[in-house]
């Protein structure tokens, strides 16, 4: 990262604010956005609203459209639920934990010679209030709650934002919640 000091957002909005700012430029500083979302401390009573569960796959629920240029999203991951094996359609994905674990397992892209087996990278739990990030250029990834016991919840800024651009998670619902 360049010699910037990172800007702590106090709260959710501020947060959201700050984000509006860096992505007026059409460069994208990924350490910079890594650090902007990870210096956020989790506040429960600010991103409860978006907290919906379901009891049979995970939920997608929308907190802000972002400038045209990103979009953040909670994932609300019920216990043992999980995406499949997918990509990020040349787009950034920054993941911020903000209650909970998951489990994020990198995989290689598959070569001609791999006949249908996956090649994984590297395995990680991500706690909270810790920040992942992922794009086609590093591979492909699967993100789980491995808890029986236990829900967890993620904050996702995805850029170019979600609506440009399809993958799907399993199971695929095709639809994005917008939580009032």
């Amino acid at each position: 990262m360049e010699n910037t000091e990172v800007v702590k957002p106090e709260t959710l909005d501020e947060l959201i604010k700050i984000l509006h700012e860096i992505f007026e430029s059409d460069h994208i500083n990924v350490d910079e956005v890594k650090a902007v979302m990870e210096a956020y401390e989790s506040n429960p009573q600010e991103w409860k609203q978006y907290a919906k569960f379901d009891k049979y796959r995970y939920t997608r629920n929308l907190v802000d459209e972002g400038n045209g240029k990103f979009n953040l999203i909670v994932l609300c991951w019920g216990e043992g639920h999980g995406s499949s094996i997918h990509d990020h359609t040349d787009s950034h994905c920054f993941m911020k934990m903000l209650q909970g674990e998951l489990k994020e397992t990198q995989f290689e892209w598959p070569d001609s010679k791999s006949q249908g087996d996956m090649v994984q990278k590297s395995q990680r739990i991500l706690q909270e209030n810790k920040v992942a990030y992922i794009n086609d250029s590093i591979g492909l990834h699967r993100v789980e709650n491995a808890s029986h016991t236990e829900g967890a919840i993620s904050l996702h800024l995805y850029s170019p934002p979600f609506q440009t651009f399809l993958f799907c998670i399993l199971p695929c619902t095709g639809a994005l919640q917008t939580v009032n």
